[in-house]
């Protein structure tokens, strides 16, 4: 089992637990239960009929956080299942609407540092970045099978990095690549030492991101959370990069609209019915105080959308 403190602090833990509970006798889930650190503050929270429903693609964290969860285990259900199967998966366990969802989205402090998962380019290991061990396609074929073109749009849809093409002409030009190591050495032989760590952070996303398909389960869930949501209802997302970020602020703004731009100046918006009531104007952030405590809370966007 990982070990006591291998999962990250929760971040903006306070502040989640405002938003989201608004009721203890409600149903909530947590769509990435990670090391428990919010699922501990939920179940606090928790009284008479309440009931939590945590899931997580990640064997190790779902080990980690049920022990963690022990004392709240008559009111705590765990699902070893990616988010993107939210309603498959509650109606599996009985649970047809549910009162608020979160959604820690990104990577733990865990999986960064916990070998060999190869998530991370500060160690050396096979490169895997799998968030689901179950599933095949791994870190591994998309930096050795994938032809240089797609490789190229991959480094630069989800890393947004400028020197993508280079890169992956590179890439294709040195396998096989079995290593973390070895593949930080070949982004390095082709865009020097001066921005090595910014591009091997966007490389590493991107394709962790590929591999795990994180913004299309995320498209996916958003839709299916806001079906799901009783009046009242509501959804927090915690964002770490812009793409994530773009995609909630987006949806929210889709959902909470209450007219449909016709895109003519002659014709006029069509009316909508909005389904949610977006709450954060701007998104919550990390004080300075818990930064320092906590560097991985810097990055953090918290978005929160009210179901209508």
């Amino acid at each position: 089992m990982p070990e006591q403190d291998a999962f990250h602090e929760p971040v903006l833990r306070e502040d989640v637990l405002r938003f989201l509970v608004t009721n203890g006798e409600y149903v909530y889930v947590d769509g990435t239960v990670g090391g428990g650190g919010h699922a501990e503050g939920i179940c606090k929270r928790l009284r008479g009929a309440g009931r939590l429903i945590c899931f997580d693609a990640d064997e190790d964290a779902l080990v980690y956080s049920r022990n963690r969860l022990q004392a709240f285990q008559q009111r705590v259900t765990f699902v070893h299942s990616n988010f993107r199967n939210l309603k498959a998966e509650l109606h599996a366990v009985n649970v047809e609407r549910i009162h608020g969802i979160l959604l820690d989205l990104g990577v733990s402090s865990f999986q960064l540092d916990e070998g060999p998962r190869g998530f991370s380019f500060r160690a050396d290991e096979r490169i895997d970045m799998r968030m689901d061990r179950r599933q095949k396609m791994s870190g591994w074929t998309v930096v050795n099978r994938y032809d240089e073109k797609m490789l190229a749009e991959v480094l630069w849809k989800y890393g947004e990095e400028r020197h993508s093409r280079r890169i992956a002409r590179k890439i294709v030009k040195a396998r096989p690549i079995d290593s973390t190591g070895r593949l930080s050495s070949v982004v390095e032989s082709a865009v020097g030492k001066k921005f090595l760590i910014k591009s091997l952070a966007r490389v590493f996303q991107a394709i962790r991101i590929e591999v795990n398909d994180e913004l299309g389960n995320l498209e996916h869930v958003l839709a299916d959370s806001i079906d799901l949501l009783e009046p009242g209802g509501r959804i927090v997302v915690i964002t770490y990069h812009s793409l994530e970020d773009r995609i909630t602020k987006n949806r929210f703004k889709e959902a909470s609209a209450q007219r449909i731009p016709s895109g003519s100046k002659y014709i006029p918006d069509a009316v909508a019915v909005p389904r949610l009531r977006v709450l954060t104007k701007t998104p919550v952030k990390a004080a300075a105080e818990e930064i320092e405590h906590n560097p991985s809370a810097r990055s953090a966007k918290m978005r929160v959308a009210e179901r209508l």
